[in-house]
């Protein structure tokens, strides 16, 4: 009779809603835990649970709950079952979940969920409601404890999209995962505007526009490949060390020429990176959102560092909202689980404008001088071409607790660049000459007196805000030399509740 049970109850939905799942060209539920998990590792909990407040029993209550292996590494995880009832959560359903997360919190290991809900059920009222704040309220406590990560494959509506925001990784699949808290009809109806799901809400526009998705792939199958990859780099809780690998040294790349031989070209930082870390080692995230400053995984000597670095390729490298935010919520996560940041900057400063102020570009940037003051992990930091302004300061400087800056000879670093500082201090006398040979003279002798005064590094050295100038080309032996001096790194911040950062 139990056997007969249980059969029934892997079936979910029955083998009608599974066929209709699959003809969407989704997986189903167990399907995608089977591609995720090692073979014959899944454990799973609950398989007999069901509502308390529906006339008819739908077992497992539209989510699959258990534990697994990734490549040998114990996960909790759980997958929302569309075929039942839509995947919609109510009260057992969230429990199921909630009892998961407790136990993952407990034995240190990573949650992952998997998204597939028309979001709360209907017929379960406040129940539901409940339910979603129980889970939220989980995902808080937990947030910086254990890894946690959400793939989106499927809808995700109304306050369910709030669980997804609060862990750590959102993984999307195109034409598949939309999260958006009012549906198409509402948005018609309030706002009288037509908009698909996928425009409003589907995987390239949260990997885009929102900054919401930190991956987008084609295909389930390539999503379930980037977790795993993912999972390589970050440790099972906050009190462990990401996993090492074996290390292959980079190809060599003559970085004094890609970088400095203009000052004024553009290049691509991410060449910089993939010559500094082992070879093939580095894991982009956010790649499509604020292009303008690029941050991901790698290894160095095969342990896991977080890269976080301005890209000249896009609007110069400047800071402006979108990479502030992405970047302070990167070095957070670095900060969580112990990834050591390097930090390569060439940075022109903040980007000016009305749109910029008015948006909170004042706020919004403050929150990286947060991210980088309250790092405790090792911060080490490369001035390759230029640092200017406040963005010399919130890009990993001395000042906010770097434990190693090293700079190229013929780094700038200075409140200004030479063309705004002469433009400002010089501004009166040049204009009193009349002639305009003279005036570009007396304009290109300034420039010189002021690049030669102010725009290297020799000062920075003297007072020890760096502390080296190095050849380009010897960045990744300064790099290993000061992750093994920092390795064991302890740095204690006052005892507090919480620090106030602005949001």
């Amino acid at each position: 009779m139990i056997e007969k049970i249980k059969n029934f109850a892997m079936l979910g939905g029955g083998l009608d809603k599974i066929q209709k799942q699959i003809a969407s060209g989704k997986k189903t539920a167990r399907q995608r835990l089977e591609l995720i998990l090692d073979e014959e590792s899944f454990e799973e909990i609950d398989l007999l649970g069901t509502s308390h407040f529906l006339d008819k029993k739908f077992y497992t209550d539209g989510v699959i709950t258990g534990f697994g292996k990734i490549n040998g590494r114990e996960v909790a995880i759980f997958s929302q079952d569309f075929t039942v009832k839509g995947g919609s959560l109510g009260a057992r359903h969230a429990q199921k979940i909630g009892k998961i997360m407790d136990t993952a919190s407990k034995i240190g290991c990573p949650i992952i969920g998997i998204l597939d809900s028309g979001g709360a059920r209907i017929d379960e009222g406040i129940h539901s409601l409940a339910g979603y704040g129980d889970i939220f309220m989980r995902n808080t406590r937990y947030s910086g404890i254990i890894p946690q990560i959400s793939l989106v494959l499927g809808p995700c509506a109304g306050g369910a999209v709030y669980s997804p925001a609060l862990t750590d990784f959102i993984f999307t699949t195109d034409k598949i995962s939309q999260l958006f808290i009012t549906g198409p009809d509402i948005v018609k109806q309030v706002l009288h505007q037509d908009i698909t799901k996928e425009e409003l809400g589907g995987a390239s526009v949260h990997a885009s526009k929102s900054g919401l998705a930190h991956f987008v792939t084609e295909t389930e199958e390539e999503c379930f490949e980037k977790l795993k990859l993912l999972l390589s780099y970050i440790p099972n809780n906050y009190l462990s060390l990401p996993p090492a690998q074996e290390n292959a040294n980079p190809a060599p790349i003559n970085l004094q020429e890609l970088v400095l031989s203009n000052s004024n070209k553009a290049y691509d930082v991410k060449n910089v990176i993939n010559s500094l870390v082992d070879e093939e080692s580095f894991f982009e995230l956010q790649e499509l959102f604020a292009p303008n400053i690029v941050v991901g995984f790698a290894r160095i000597e095969g342990n896991s560092v977080g890269i976080v670095a301005n890209q000249p390729l896009v609007k110069a490298g400047v800071l402006d909202i979108d990479s502030s935010c992405k970047a302070a919520r990167f070095i957070n996560t670095c900060n969580n689980f112990n990834i050591p940041i390097v930090s390569l900057v060439d940075v022109p400063g903040f980007l000016p404008g009305i749109d910029q102020e008015h948006s909170g570009i004042i706020r919004h940037g403050a929150k990286l001088i947060y991210a980088y003051a309250n790092a405790t992990v090792p911060k080490i930091t490369i001035i390759m071409r230029k640092a200017f302004g406040g963005a010399y300061i919130v890009m990993g400087s001395k000042h906010l607790g770097a434990d190693f800056i090293y700079a190229w000879p013929k780094a700038q670093i200075a409140v200004l660049g030479a063309d705004g500082a002469i433009n400002i201090l010089h501004r009166r006398e040049l204009n009193q000459i009349n002639s305009s040979e003279e005036k570009e003279k007396k304009y290109q002798e300034l420039k010189n007196q002021y690049s030669e005064k102010f725009l290297n590094p020799l000062i920075a050295a003297e007072y020890g805000y760096i502390d080296g100038i190095i050849d380009p080309n010897e960045t990744r032996k300064h790099l290993i030399r000061a992750l093994q001096i920092t390795r064991e790194k302890v740095e204690t911040l006052s005892r507090r509740k919480a620090g106030n950062i602005p949001l």
